[in-house]
């Protein structure tokens, strides 16, 4: 087991909650906060009842002083600035040499900001965002691409071995965010596929089960398809990743790509079936309902 450190987590909703207990399970000494207090009590509750001794920080400055390690889990860009940048922000109580790992999907720009701020304080600095959705962090199996030097790198593989399958040094800071963009954009463009896939199934009066069984064999499978395709058929989209969230994801990648002179006509086709989906309600929903846009059973 690794040497149990001194932990603080920011952000406790969907992610960060089962990530921090992860933590607390591996026998770190967790501090966790978030900007509702009433869900970093309830976090806490929740784990004292599996037997785990956690602590709720009043604020984010508060959580950090003292910790050899600082997690992340927030909602954007504005969101992790008014959290961690200034004089008044976590990063600047921090206690020199200390490790900060950012787990929020963000743009590479405030990435990259942060790192430099960090090294100015004698900080190590990390862009870790994650994927796998809450099944992933439930699970503590999820993917992590990262972004900073290499010394940061090995520092915090040992604390996101607690609720990690997978840990991919990708490059300098910013590179763990660039990667998470491309993989927003590969999701989008399955879900659109799925979509279609499943509706001409219905429409073509095919036993969707057995299709599943026949096509999830081969070439076509993919995590969504294994984990979406029944639920979708269903008309079940309670849970999961929300299109909210995912909506402000593809916005990254696509002013990334902007930025780049690239054009993502697939990707920006499919946010704008999502605005859709949104303007149904389903804003809340988990991205496979994608499918709404197509109507029910196929009728557009």
């Amino acid at each position: 087991m690794n040497t149990p450190l001194d932990i603080a987590f920011l952000g406790l909703g969907t992610m960060g909650a089962p990530m921090a207990r992860h933590l607390a399970a591996a026998r770190h000494r967790v501090t966790g906060w978030n900007r509702t207090p009433a869900r970093a009590q309830g976090w806490a509750d929740h784990c004292r009842t599996l037997g785990l001794e956690v602590n709720v920080a009043p604020s984010a400055g508060d959580a950090v002083a003292g910790a050899q390690v600082v997690l992340s889990c927030l909602g954007n860009d504005d969101d992790l600035a008014d959290v961690m940048l200034g004089d008044d922000g976590a990063l600047a109580a921090m206690q020199a040499g200390a490790l900060f790992v950012d787990h929020t999907t963000v743009s590479p720009d405030i990435a990259r900001r942060l790192a430099a701020e960090a090294d100015t304080l004698g900080l190590l600095a990390l862009d870790a965002p994650v994927s796998g959705g809450q099944a992933g962090a439930e699970n503590g199996k999820l993917s992590i691409m990262c972004g900073g030097s290499v010394v940061a790198m090995d520092a915090a593989r040992p604390v996101m071995e607690a609720y990690a399958l997978r840990m991919v040094h990708i490059g300098p800071p910013g590179a763990g965010q660039g990667a998470k963009a491309v993989n927003q954009v590969c999701i989008a463009g399955v879900l659109a596929g799925l979509s279609e896939g499943l509706r001409l199934a219905e429409a073509s009066g095919l036993d969707l089960d057995a299709v599943f069984e026949a096509i999830s064999g081969g070439a076509a499978q993919s995590w969504q398809m294994d984990n979406r395709w029944k639920t979708m058929a269903a008309d079940e989209f309670d849970f999961g990743f929300a299109i909210d969230w995912m909506r402000k994801d593809l916005a990254i990648a696509l002013a990334e790509a902007r930025e780049y002179g690239l054009d993502l006509p697939v990707t920006a086709q499919v946010d704008g079936f999502y605005a859709e989906v949104q303007a149904m309600g389903g804003g809340r929903q988990d991205t496979s309902a994608l499918v709404r846009h197509l109507g029910n059973g196929g009728e557009a």
